[in-house]
């Protein structure tokens, strides 16, 4: 019995073969495609001539690949922002500790979720006697699918187990004020967490830090529905005697454009000073008035006022008199 005979070559599909590599290799030797590369690595060589000595030669570099159409800005602002919290610590960035939106462990389940819709986090700390007493944190979605285990035993008519706090706590990450944003982003993709209590060197709660706060560091605030722009002081007249600016405007920038002396020894900005005039972080359409200026809030969340409505009063009066 006769072994197999091995496969015959068809020489027309080797030539074939050989035909389509040959394309193949033809391809990337055409002039047009070397010259694009040579030029793109010429490019980068002139730029990296000299190796950046510091930060800001590596952003001077940085900022010319861009001009050079090497980079995009949105990637610029990101490598920047990158760049740039390894100069931040937590202290910089924290929520602090008045406006921080905390659970008490005696609250009742029905206050808790209350508390959960009306903030709009995803996350909490539970304290005990006062701030400085961190117990953990609790997750909104927890406390979510438990409400939905009480609607099912509800229906059902069973009766619903019995709703006890600790079972729902997680660890609290407790760091230092002087921690570095950079180190501390590590961190949160390490342990996978997404919050953390910042103490001073006292041990007591100075605020808390989220990985959202460090990551807007990155790539930037998101914007509000409310988007100012024009001067540069941030405060735009949008009609006669109505004014909209940001909570971040120093209140010296506001009293050059109005020619105003609001105090600015204890807060730096507008927003601080109607902080501390409210007395709490204030929600949409609360208003107040300070010396001669009427503030109504525009937006803010349960951390910090965004935009601020303002009109002078006597102004105000004025007009209105006149149209009576």
């Amino acid at each position: 019995m006769s072994g197999d005979k091995p496969p015959s070559t068809n020489s027309n599909s080797v030539k074939t073969r050989s035909t389509k590599t040959n394309a193949v290799k033809s391809s990337f030797s055409r002039p047009s495609f070397v010259s694009v590369i040579s030029k793109w690595i010429s490019s980068l060589t002139d730029l990296f001539h000299e190796a950046p000595q510091d930060r800001q030669d590596l952003i001077s570099v940085l900022k010319s690949a861009e001009e050079n159409s090497l980079i995009n800005p949105e990637l610029l602002a990101m490598m920047e922002g990158v760049i740039h919290i390894s100069e931040l610590q937590a202290r910089d960035i924290m929520i602090a500790r008045p406006q921080m939106v905390v659970v008490n462990d005696e609250m009742g389940f029905d206050e808790m979720i209350q508390n959960i819709v009306e903030s709009g986090h995803s996350r909490f700390p539970v304290i005990g006697d006062n701030r400085d007493d961190i117990e953990g944190i609790i997750l909104a979605k927890d406390l979510l699918h438990f409400s939905a285990e009480i609607s099912t035993a509800q229906k059902k008519k069973r009766k619903p187990a019995k709703f006890a706090i600790k079972d729902f706590l997680r660890p609290a990450a407790i760091i230092p004020e002087s921690k570095r944003l950079d180190t501390l982003l590590k961190e949160f993709r390490t342990n996978r967490s997404h919050m953390a209590i910042v103490v001073d060197e006292y041990g007591c709660v100075g605020g808390l830090v989220t990985i959202e706060d460090v990551l807007e560091q990155i790539v930037g605030e998101i914007e509000d529905e409310y988007d100012i722009e024009g001067d540069e002081d941030g405060i735009q007249k949008v009609a006669e005697n109505e004014y909209i600016l940001k909570g971040i405007t120093d209140i010296e920038e506001f009293n050059d454009y109005f020619s105003s002396q609001l105090d600015d020894e204890e807060y730096e900005t507008i927003g601080g000073i109607l902080l501390q005039a409210f007395g709490h972080v204030p929600v949409k359409d609360e208003g107040l008035e300070i010396d001669d200026f009427k503030f109504e809030i525009v937006a803010a969340d349960t951390r910090k006022i965004k935009i601020i409505r303002v009109a002078r009063i006597n102004i105000a009066n004025q007009t209105n008199r006149k149209t009576k």
